[in-house]
């Protein structure tokens, strides 16, 4: 029987969107119990690390940017694996920091990158890695959300959302590090392929906004791969439009995580494969590991999420890597965040990563 584990969580109470969504992906594969929280700003979180050193095996991180750092550091140094929200820090030198100290002391840290827990965003890993597409030259990825459009400007944006465009809270971005982190790490996770110069085009279209809500970035990987990341919170209309668009000189997937289930895979010379999350026909080691329903029955956002912390939970167990983005994956997108921001700011220059 495998070990049931205990963890903690910092932030996720009263109106948090993030927090809700950790326990209900813990509880899927029923893995964890909660055994203390610190869920209000009011709380004393370090008093809380204390009170569960020795006792949780994890904590999870599940609070606003600028407090990333500072708690996820506390809870590693006292001898617990972590789960952060993104991005891990403000600054390139805390995330590394943070990775530093996780692998010294043997930690895990993982930072729940949604996306890459899809089935059929591990079933595009694999038909790339396995040569389906052949070499690849170009990548596409749109995250797009209408969040900040309003029909009155006038008014502050919700609780939730207004504390992202406050520079000390958020960081150098907001939507760069909000959600154009997740496009970029996408982008690395299911070409394989390391970017190593970005071009970026940020933009505050919405009045009042202090920081980025509208992105365009260009990217280049290493043996000579282009791709194109377009990202925004202006997007009108737009609810979580994540679409990702693989070119390769065989043949290209499409995929968006509104319609999850299917992925694309288009021929120059022969028709459309579709594939189907959890069909008979996909090979055990594919997708089907990470699908927990029969196909029909659709599996979406939470169960993507839940992936991401069954492997974390397996590795806080065995103490063996998993498929899960860690302390480089965290690292690597906050250099994507300032790479992006001091492109832009330098009227649009190569950045290297």
């Amino acid at each position: 029987m495998e070990k049931r584990l205990k963890y903690a969580m910092v932030g996720g109470g009263a109106g948090s969107f993030i927090g809700p969504v950790h326990r209900m992906a813990v509880r899927l594969d029923d893995l964890a119990d909660l055994i203390d929280g610190c869920y209000s700003s009011k709380d004393d979180w370090r008093a809380m690390i204390e009170r569960v050193k020795g006792e949780a095996d994890f904590v999870a991180v599940c609070t606003p940017n600028d407090s990333h750092y500072p708690i996820a550091k506390a809870a590693l140094e006292a001898g617990m694996d972590v789960m952060c929200e993104k991005p891990l820090s403000l600054t390139v030198a805390e995330a590394e920091e943070l990775g530093r100290i996780a692998g010294e002391g043997g930690r895990m840290l993982a930072i729940p990158f949604t996306y890459t827990g899809a089935p059929m965003v591990k079933l595009a890993r694999d038909l790339v890695a396995r040569g389906e597409l052949g070499a690849i030259c170009k990548t596409v990825i749109e995250y797009q959300q209408g969040s900040f459009r309003k029909i009155d400007f006038s008014k502050p944006l919700d609780k939730r959302n207004a504390w992202k465009m406050d520079p000390a809270r958020s960081g150098p971005s907001c939507v760069v590090a909000d959600i154009g982190v997740h496009a970029f790490t996408l982008a690395e996770y299911i070409t394989g392929l390391k970017t190593e110069s970005i071009l970026a085009d940020l933009s505050s279209f919405a009045p009042g906004n202090r920081l980025d809500d509208d992105a365009s970035i260009l990217m280049r990987f290493s043996g000579g791969a282009k791709a194109s990341i377009v990202t925004s919170k202006i997007a009108t209309g737009e609810d979580n439009g994540v679409r990702v668009r693989i070119y390769g000189d065989r043949a290209s997937l499409f995929w968006e995580q509104e319609s999850p289930e299917r992925l694309v895979v288009k021929y120059a010379t022969g028709p459309d494969r579709t594939y189907r999350r959890g069909a008979k026909y996909l090979a055990a080691e594919w997708p089907a590991a990470a699908a927990r329903i029969p196909a029909g029955h659709p599996e979406g956002f939470i169960e993507a999420f839940a992936n991401i912390y069954r492997e974390f939970c397996a590795a806080v167990r065995d103490r063996k890597p998993h498929d899960f983005p860690g302390a480089r994956e965290g690292v690597r997108a906050m250099r994507f965040v300032e790479a992006a921001v001091a492109s832009s700011a330098a009227d649009g220059v190569w950045r290297r990563i």
